[in-house]
């Protein structure tokens, strides 16, 4: 299983990274449509959907976007959306973090399909607007998921007693979140160090909390890190209900697309929606 994964993350990095570095904002933005495009196809099948249906709305999603693209919505501003992402998730997380396992399968099955197709899009709108804000901005954000992510899993690990959700992921606990938010705060200080030694193509997302003025940037952090402490909870919700372990197989030892981006679909429009606020 180990040589599967190690195997799995080369191929990923050696498709990815040359995508992310390029000169160009397009072959990182295309590759990201055909990576959300197979998140919507495991999301399908994580909501009722199988075969033919489930491929049908991955490939009709991933089209969407594309018609989105050559429209021009890559290229204008997008706050308002920020906004209303920013607001959706924080009742999204309270409505079914509330209700439960049980209570997302009472859902109806079009709000859940269409809600979660919707969430996906502003992740990839994001994702793209993050890279066209500064390859070392997207970086940044995408280094605090996976700093919360390892610093949590290592802290649970070792301090782990107080149960976070044992009913949704039995493995996350209290003491896990708050070395994610240490481990979340170094890597600032990492950042900031970096933007002063390497000035490069904009600031990363700590900085620019930084020059706002540090009032920002501990409300700023606390957020970003429980968003993706949200996503990923929410995702093993949506999965406890399907009776999955994995969205999908895609990635061999590691599972799907949606099991690898669940704690960035939150993170991504939040931190653009500090990149708004910060530019005013």
């Amino acid at each position: 299983m180990l040589k599967q994964r190690i195997i799995t993350a080369l191929v990923l990095l050696a498709v990815v990274l040359p995508a992310m570095f390029h000169a160009s904002v397009v072959p990182f933005a295309a590759l990201a449509v055909v990576m959300v495009s197979a998140a919507g196809w495991e999301w399908a099948r994580m909501n009722g959907q199988s075969g033919g249906a489930a491929l049908l709305i991955g490939a009709g999603f991933g089209g969407l976007l594309l018609l989105f693209w050559l429209w021009g919505g890559l290229d204008r501003s997008w706050a308002a959306v920020w906004w209303v992402a920013a607001g959706g998730w924080l009742l999204l997380s309270v409505l079914m973090l509330r209700r439960g396992v049980a209570g997302w399968q009472q859902w109806p099955m079009i709000w859940r399909l269409s809600g979660g197709l919707l969430v996906l899009a502003c992740a990839w709108l994001a994702l793209v607007q993050a890279r066209q804000t500064g390859l070392v901005f997207l970086l940044s954000v995408l280094t605090l998921v996976w700093a919360a992510d390892i610093a949590a899993y290592a802290g649970g690990r070792t301090f782990g007693r107080r149960k976070l959700a044992p009913t949704l992921s039995p493995g996350k606990s209290w003491e896990g979140v708050f070395s994610g938010l240490l481990g979340v705060f170094l890597l600032a200080l990492f950042w900031l160090w970096f933007d002063q030694r390497y000035p490069s193509d904009g600031p990363s997302l700590f900085s620019r909390l930084w020059q706002a003025g540090p009032g920002w940037v501990v409300p700023a952090l606390l957020l970003l890190t429980a968003a993706s402490v949200v996503g990923d909870l929410l995702e093993s919700l949506v999965k406890r209900s399907a009776g999955m372990k994995d969205s999908s197989q895609l990635l061999p030892g590691h599972g799907g697309v949606l099991d690898r981006v669940d704690a960035l679909l939150p993170v991504l429009p939040v931190a653009m929606l500090f990149a708004h606020l910060l530019e005013r």
